[in-house]
Formats: C-alpha cells, sequence, structure tokens
C-alpha cells in the first residue's frame, strides 16, 4: 500500500512571472515570451528534445459533468434585524445582568472589526489605515481595531478629534501611543484621503447617534463621501470601513436622502441594525461573538454561526466577481540566462532555498499530473519528499488513481508554484517506483498517527461515511497499543 515514485530523464521550466516583458537573450537558446510569463526554455538545452515534449500556450473550457452547488456559510438563511430600541435594550442587558463590562464589550467589538479588515483586505495591499474615531463607544470601537490592526501588520494612524475623558478611552489612547501609532489632527489631514490612505475606518457614529453630525464630523464624513467619485476610474481608492453604522445614517431608515457615506465594508456588531437592509456594498461581516443564548432566545435573533476560532463571519451573498477581468500585475526581477544554472537540478535547488528561506507554507507542496492508458489526465497536490540528479521523489497509494494511472502511463508532470515569489516550475518525465526498502524506511519515519491514517485511508475509494474511517482508526490505535 506505500509507493515511492522517482521522475527521471526530466525536461524542466522555470518560469518567473512578470507583466512587463523582460529583456530576450539574443544567442540560443532564448527566453520565450508569453503574457505573463518569461519561460526560461530548458528542454533543448539540457535534454535531447526526443525525451520531453512542451506544451503549446491554447485556450480551455473545461466541460462539468456534474452540478457543484458551493457550501457557503449561512447563505440565503434568515438574518434578524434590530431596531435601534432593540440594540440599546440588549446592550443594557448585557452590560447589567450578564455580567458584560463597557470595555470587554467594546474589546471583542474591535477584534471583530480588524479580523474583518484582515478576511478581505491584506496588508500587503491594504497597510496604510486610517481611523476616524467619534466621542462615544463606536469610536472606543475604533480605537481598539486599530491596536489590533497594527499587531496584524498594518500602519494604522487615528484621527480623534473629540477624545472623551473617561479613563477606558484615555488607557486606549495611551495603549496606541505605546506601540507609536501617531495620532493626525483634523487639520493636519489632506483634503484628498486617497493619496495617503488604503482604508479608512469609519467609527464616528454608532446606533445611538440621533441628529446631524456637528463639525469636525460633518466635514470627516463629507471627505469620506467625496472617495466615491474614485469608483469611476480604473484607479485604486481607498477603502471605507464602517463600524456598525455607516456615519450620518439613519439607524434604521439607513442612507434615506442618498447623499451619504457608500462604505466598501460594513461589520455589523451584535447583529446587524435595520439600516444594514439598504447597505449596497460587497463586503457584510457580523462580529461580536458575545451573544448568549439567552438574548438570542428573547430577541427571536436568527444570526449565522461563526466559523471556528473566528471573530467575524460573513453574512449575505458575497460579492460578484467578473474573473475575466481578474489580474495581477507581476513585478519580477530579471531572469537573465547567463544567471541560470547550467544544471537544471541544481537550479530547481536554489529557488527551492531561496523559497524555504522566505517562509512559504508547504514549499514543498506540488501538483503532480498523470493520464491513464486513454489520455485523460487528472491531477492532485502531493508533497515533494526528495530529489537529487537522479529525479524527484514523492510517496502515494499502489491502489489510487495516481497509482493505477502512473501504472498504465508512467509519466507524470510536476508542478511548483510560489506564489509570493512569482516563481513556477514545471517537471516533465517518465516515472518509476523506488525500492521497496526506501518506502519503507519513509512509512516508518513517519508518525504513529499518520501511520494508522494511512493504512485506514483507501484512497479514491468509496466510504459509506466519515464514521467508517473514525471506527477503523480507532480499532487500530487500540491494536498496536504496544507501539
Amino acid at each position: 500500500m506505500r509507493n515511492v515514485m522517482r521522475s527521471r530523464a526530466m525536461t524542466f521550466t522555470f518560469l518567473l512571472l512578470q507583466s512587463p516583458p523582460l529583456p530576450i537573450s539574443p544567442s540560443p537558446p532564448q527566453f520565450s515570451l508569453s503574457s505573463s510569463a518569461a519561460l526560461l526554455s530548458s528542454t533543448q538545452r539540457f535534454f535531447p528534445p526526443s525525451q520531453g515534449s512542451r506544451l503549446r500556450s491554447a485556450s480551455f473550457r473545461t466541460l462539468c459533468t456534474k452540478s457543484i452547488v458551493p457550501n457557503m456559510q449561512d447563505l440565503g438563511s434568515p438574518l434578524s434585524y434590530l431596531t435601534q430600541r432593540e440594540a440599546a435594550e440588549i446592550d443594557e442587558t448585557l452590560m447589567g445582568p450578564l455580567g458584560f463590562s463597557v470595555d470587554q464589550l467594546m474589546e471583542l467589538a474591535g477584534l471583530s472589526v480588524a479580523a474583518s479588515i484582515a478576511e478581505v483586505y491584506k496588508p500587503e495591499e491594504y497597510s496604510r489605515v486610517l481611523a476616524i474615531c467619534g466621542p462615544g463607544n463606536n469610536g472606543g470601537d475604533g480605537l481598539v481595531a486599530a491596536r489590533h490592526l497594527h499587531h496584524f501588520g498594518y500602519k494604522p494612524s487615528i484621527c480623534y478629534p473629540k477624545r472623551t475623558a473617561k479613563s477606558l478611552y484615555a488607557g486606549l489612547v495611551t495603549q496606541l501611543e505605546s506601540l507609536s501609532v501617531p495620532f493626525v489632527s483634523v487639520d493636519d489631514l489632506p483634503e484628498d484621503l486617497s493619496k495617503d490612505f488604503d482604508v479608512i475606518v469609519d467609527a464616528m457614529f454608532g446606533f445611538s447617534f440621533h441628529g446631524a453630525p456637528r463639525p469636525p464630523f460633518d466635514d470627516l464624513i463629507r471627505r469620506l463621501m467625496s472617495l466615491q467619485n474614485y469608483e469611476q476610474t480604473l484607479q485604486k481608492h481607498p477603502v471605507v470601513v464602517s463600524v456598525d453604522i455607516p456615519s450620518g445614517w439613519h439607524v434604521e431608515e439607513g442612507d434615506h436622502e442618498g447623499g451619504g457615506i457608500k462604505p466598501d465594508m460594513l461589520v455589523s456588531l451584535t447583529a446587524p441594525k435595520l439600516c444594514a437592509k439598504r447597505f449596497c456594498g460587497p463586503h457584510h461581516f457580523l462580529g461580536g461573538r458575545f451573544v448568549p443564548p439567552s438574548v438570542a432566545e428573547k430577541y427571536k435573533l436568527e444570526l449565522p454561526s461563526y466559523p471556528g476560532t473566528s471573530m467575524c463571519v460573513r453574512i449575505g451573498k458575497p460579492p460578484k466577481v467578473d474573473i475575466s477581468a481578474m489580474r495581477v500585475n507581476y513585478v519580477s526581477p530579471e531572469l537573465l540566462e547567463e544567471k541560470v544554472e547550467t544544471d537544471p537540478t541544481v537550479q530547481f535547488r536554489k529557488w527551492f532555498d531561496e523559497a524555504v528561506a522566505a517562509g512559504l507554507r508547504e514549499t514543498n507542496a506540488m501538483a503532480l499530473c498523470t493520464a491513464n492508458k486513454d489520455k485523460k489526465p487528472s491531477s492532485r497536490m502531493v508533497l515533494l519528499k526528495g530529489f537529487d540528479e537522479n529525479g524527484f521523489v514523492w510517496f502515494t497509494n499502489y491502489e489510487s488513481k495516481k497509482g493505477s494511472e502512473l501504472s498504465e502511463n508512467p509519466c507524470a508532470a510536476l508542478l511548483f508554484y510560489w506564489e509570493s515569489l512569482n516563481r513556477q516550475v514545471r517537471i516533465e518525465g517518465p516515472v518509476e517506483r523506488i525500492p521497496e526498502s526506501e518506502s519503507d524506511n519513509y512509512f516508518h519515519s513517519r508518525p504513529r498517527g499518520s501511520q494508522i491514517g494511512a493504512i485506514v485511508s483507501k484512497q479514491s475509494s468509496v466510504v459509506p461515511g466519515r464514521h467508517v474511517l473514525y471506527d477503523e482508526y480507532q480499532e487500530l490505535t487500540k491494536k498496536y497499543s504496544d507501539g
């Protein structure tokens, strides 16, 4: 049941993803350029043409034979919305008979906001954050969110024009100052916020706010509204994330006059307020994982369950994506022929070591592509377990689909993709089994649980249910309890 395959007489292709064209060496073999990648062809250089073939660029359409329904979290399920009175009553209950303090709820709320931002807007692209905080609890949520965002790797700045004298808020300011998070006055903020910030957290007013915003918040809201003009252009513009209520909206009627903030993300806390029904942005999250069953039952709250240990959960339908418009501008250093090792295995080791040094997750993960005797291809992700001048080694089950296909057609293609380095390596060649002793040595080097799991798992076979695997696992665990 244990198997290792080794690929020999291989064809290598090293790819460096690059949007702008790279310089082409005038002497053969030359770089072969495509629209999104520079290919260094090693087929002619390292092996005779008869030992490998190259796939030419083509367009493909894959036909599905089954309907696949995505299992989205609570997609289309009922969702409760709170009135202003209900939201206030729930807060009073939480901080009264249920024993929560305002600083506890604020910490959980701010962490939920930061977690929601991190789910969508990664610090590599959206590092510069401006948190605009009002004088109340909503502003406190923004201060806490900024602290967590700092620890998540973002670079937050705070605009906190009307500071609250209470010790809770003073403590939040001290915590941020100890992290060297800058505080910016309204006068020092640029009129056009798009040039200095990637994410703007709107934490000015919450559900208890009444009336029209007063200075300086009316001007800050105007500046956020002006950012909407950038949506009509192709240039990147800052995203606006509103905490619980978009500032200036009516808590129940929403932006009823149509001229308010239109945030890109809304993070509802405890439960969505009625105004959230009018939110049309692409990202709506629920945060504040602190609603006890008694409150949910009293107010008949229908809320999505939080996945795992997450402090936030997406609600509503995810945004529609135009797949054809999805693209990335690849920026990579030059890949010059004179800087590439003549031995492709040495070049692979160089790139592999650099991927390991970069801290990439599962650097040894690779796509293994096989085909049966009828030339029908299939692929899956496996782990590389060794390589040298003789070939690349991985392990599989002889009776799996890939094992049976390799028995029928002992040729395979490997693909390594190191996304953050913009690098790919393709390897193609014949496959053979390595000695059984090597397979046994590897199997006995695996953790005990992995050994038992490998025996229980009949790869590519149909099982009645998960319970069957679990029962077999428990049975073998007891059987070999002596070690």
